[in-house]
């Protein structure tokens, strides 16, 4: 909804006229009631300063937690990539030693099968 639909028809014209504008702020409060604001332009700055106060506030709550968040996702990244490499090196030394020990094995069936002949 615009800012134009949530101002009462005329504001305009009462502007022009010197009369106070009325603003309608929709779900404001708990449950579904609206506020009315009346007042002049001044009053009508302040609360709008009070509101984008309170908006750039929660934008920095967060970026802030954006912040932490990459923060985790690099760290956790670090950490898995050096996982990722422990494992690589444990994978190279278990191929290695299954290979050394299927050439043992290969040794000594082929002692086993030379003694078999004689």
């Amino acid at each position: 909804m615009s800012l134009r639909e949530r101002t009462r028809p005329g504001l305009g014209s009462a502007l022009g006229r010197g009369r106070r504008p009325t603003t309608r702020l929709g779900n404001t409060k708990a449950g579904d009631k609206s506020v009315t604001v009346r007042g002049t332009p001044e009053n009508l700055s302040d609360l709008l300063g009070r509101v984008s106060e309170n908006s750039t506030g929660q934008i920095n709550s967060l970026i802030g937690e954006f912040q932490r968040l990459r923060e985790k996702l690099q760290t956790d990244r670090e950490r898995i990539q050096h996982e990722i490499e422990e494992y690589e090196a444990l994978s190279q030394q278990v191929m290695q030693f299954t290979k050394a020990i299927s050439e043992s094995v290969e040794k000594v069936r082929a002692s086993v099968e030379s003694r078999e002949k004689e």
